[in-house]
């Protein structure tokens, strides 16, 4: 037990995967979720040509390799979160474990996560790809919103660690509201908003290409993203936030310096309204999507109502904040903020149909930010693989062995953990 080396620990998400191992604070790799593969126009089944020809089954790229290759077609096997083409899925762990980690899979147990809601299938066919393929020792398969809690925790003191909480999970391709009670996912109430990191990139770019500001066509998707990252933040008043760039431009107008890539020569824009615009969406989502109008704080409140009586004080104490699009300045603030103006609303109209007889108890609302929130679900499987009750609960090969894919359908939740 002593001498086992690290576990690896490696999140899937629909825009990047994070991989490293197990004891260390940030993934060793984020590489996009790509696989660029040989396809030939030819009719057949692809599957059956793919495996009849050995070497063309090597020939293949992931991640960031993958994305600028000519000739070469890029898939993206996962979708919303979940796996769709397994069989590019397992090429796609083939890399990732050999070429980046340089693992020899039969020495390490491996933590991988999932979404909500993923189904017990597809478990099956990730632990067949793991004990099959890679001869793995041990498999836990975790979920990703637990594990969001998990690294919480960073900011907490040990007696307030708990695994109940609301987890906002917002990444590159969607965002989930997720209730968790006691470790376990409260699955019928997850909520998930159609907007993310992409969306909020693609509106700033639209607001870029509205103004013209010169920015070369091939460039205004990266320059978007640059403009997201650097420099936006979540605003209190839109209206009053408007009135200050108007009446002091110089102290709030930023300048993005960029260079074009096929001149080589640079170009500057001017950032104004974008600054706060573009995250703006997550509580206006009609700005870029007319069909949902519910905004964010709306949805965290709508889930946690949803939720059994005697776990929403717990959910709303605890709502914690995972992956990339939550790092935007004051973005935890603001929700906090909007929550508890509904639940005192709620507490106070409940107060006055009683004719002032009933004096309900206060409720806290609690918007947790943490140093780990960008890598919130890996650094949470880092935090759980490293400690010993992980290899307790993980599904080994000689279970595999004799039962099958279905051991993997449950994996028992870390009581002992808090």
């Amino acid at each position: 037990m002593a001498n086992r080396l690290p576990a690896v620990v490696i999140d899937n998400g629909t825009g990047y995967s994070k991989m490293g191992y197990a004891g260390n604070t940030e993934p060793q790799f984020i590489i996009p979720s790509a696989i660029a593969i040989k396809e030939s126009a030819s009719v057949g089944d692809q599957n059956q040509k793919r495996l009849g020809k050995g070497v063309e089954d090597l020939d293949f790229f992931i991640g960031d390799e993958a994305i600028n290759q000519p000739s070469y077609a890029t898939k993206w096997p996962i979708r919303h979160g979940i796996i769709e083409d397994w069989d590019l899925m397992e090429r796609f762990y083939e890399q990732a474990i050999f070429k980046y980690l340089r693992a020899e899979p039969e020495d390490h147990y491996f933590l991988l996560t999932e979404p909500p809601l993923n189904t017990p299938e597809n478990r099956e066919y990730t632990a067949e790809i793991m004990f099959e393929s890679f001869n793995i020792p041990g498999l836990y398969i975790a979920v990703q919103a637990v594990l969001a809690l998990a690294a919480s925790w960073t900011s907490r003191q040990k007696g307030d660690r708990t695994l109940t909480g609301t987890v906002i999970d917002s990444g590159d391709g969607v965002t989930h509201v997720i209730p968790v009670a006691e470790g376990y996912v409260i699955g019928s109430c997850i909520k998930h908003i159609p907007i993310a990191g992409r969306d909020i990139t693609y509106f700033i770019q639209q607001l870029l290409r509205e103004r013209e500001v010169g920015i070369p066509p091939e460039q205004s998707l990266e320059t978007a993203k640059a403009i997201k990252e650097r420099y936006s933040y979540v605003c209190p008043d839109i209206a009053k936030e408007f009135a200050k760039y108007d009446t002091d431009p110089g102290k709030w107008l930023k300048k993005y310096e960029g260079i074009n890539a096929v001149s080589k020569k640079p170009f500057s824009v001017d950032v104004g309204y974008e600054r706060f615009l573009g995250p703006e969406i997550f509580f206006h989502p009609e700005f870029s999507n007319p069909d949902f109008e519910s905004p964010i704080s709306e949805v965290v409140d709508d889930v946690i109502q949803n939720c059994p009586i005697d776990v929403r004080r717990g959910l709303y104490k605890n709502i914690v904040l995972s992956g990339g699009s939550t790092l935007f300045r004051d973005f935890g603030r603001k929700i906090q903020r909007d929550v508890k103006r509904v639940v005192d609303g709620r507490l106070k109209a409940s107060e006055e149909l009683s004719g002032g007889r009933i004096k309900p108890k206060p409720i806290d609302v609690g918007v947790v930010s943490h140093p780990m929130q960008r890598y919130a679900v890996w650094f949470g499987g880092s935090l759980l693989a490293s400690t010993p009750e992980f290899y307790q609960v993980c599904h080994t090969k000689a279970d595999y062995d004799e039962y099958g894919p279905s051991i993997c359908r449950h994996n028992p939740v870390f009581g002992a953990m808090a």
